[in-house]
């Protein structure tokens, strides 16, 4: 498998395109948000590029549905993924799966001095020096990264039996509301139309897929908007 943060919409139709053609399939996708990302990255990438997570997650498990992918494609996520909340927030959306960083090295004793990328981290947590890696008590922060752990997952399991639901997989977009004026509240569900099987494949999906779907192409990631002679 493999992980990206969605960019243009044809760029991710133009590599469903070639799973189509060459037959061959990742195991999974792990879609990031915008909202992610290491400490060592400039601010600027860190903050302005790529699609929110939340709008990047809907894209892509829509149009594995409408490409009739979505069965034999997980999707992962990850992006500020620290609370039993952010978890039932995107398994809604269609994650089969989160990963976790942020909260867990924060367990640590991250302190987000952006350093990782200098060998040089105060508090130990991103260097191979032996002298500053003394910092980390491992008895100690294997406690707090186990009880982290063990805490945001009995969160989830609470949100899930206050919606009345079983289990986490339960979860769907008309369980959220999301406030799209401030006179008007949607769910999910309406923010993000889920698509039908196959829907993209036959012409349908909305203006945004089949825009997409028309400029890519399985061997390129640049847009083509005139036919290819």
């Amino acid at each position: 498998g493999f992980k990206l943060c969605v960019g243009h919409p044809w760029e991710f139709i133009a590599i469903l395109k070639a799973i189509i053609e060459t037959e061959i399939k990742p195991d999974f996708i792990v879609v990031d948000g915008n909202e992610g990302g290491t400490g060592a990255a400039p601010l600027e990438f860190m903050d302005h590029l790529g699609t929110p997570l939340r709008d990047g997650l809907a894209f892509v498990h829509s149009a594995l549905i409408g490409a009739n992918l979505r069965d034999d494609i997980k999707i992962g996520v990850s992006g500020k993924i620290t609370s039993g909340f952010d978890m039932a927030r995107v398994l809604a959306l269609g994650a089969d799966w989160c990963n976790a960083a942020r909260g867990f090295m924060f367990a640590v004793g991250c302190i987000q001095a952006q350093q990782c990328h200098t060998g040089e981290c105060p508090t130990g947590v991103t260097t191979q020096d032996p002298w500053r890696q003394r910092a980390i008590v491992v008895p100690d922060k294997a406690e707090r990264v186990a009880s982290f752990h063990r805490e945001t997952i009995k969160a989830l399991a609470e949100l899930v039996a206050a919606a009345g639901l079983d289990h986490p997989r339960e979860l769907s977009p008309h369980h959220f509301m999301h406030r799209a004026a401030p006179d008007r509240v949607v769910t999910y569900a309406e923010q993000y139309r889920p698509m039908k099987p196959g829907e993209l494949l036959r012409g349908g999906g909305g203006e945004t897929f089949q825009s997409a779907w028309a400029m890519a192409r399985s061997d390129r990631f640049s847009p083509v908007t005139e036919p290819l002679t």
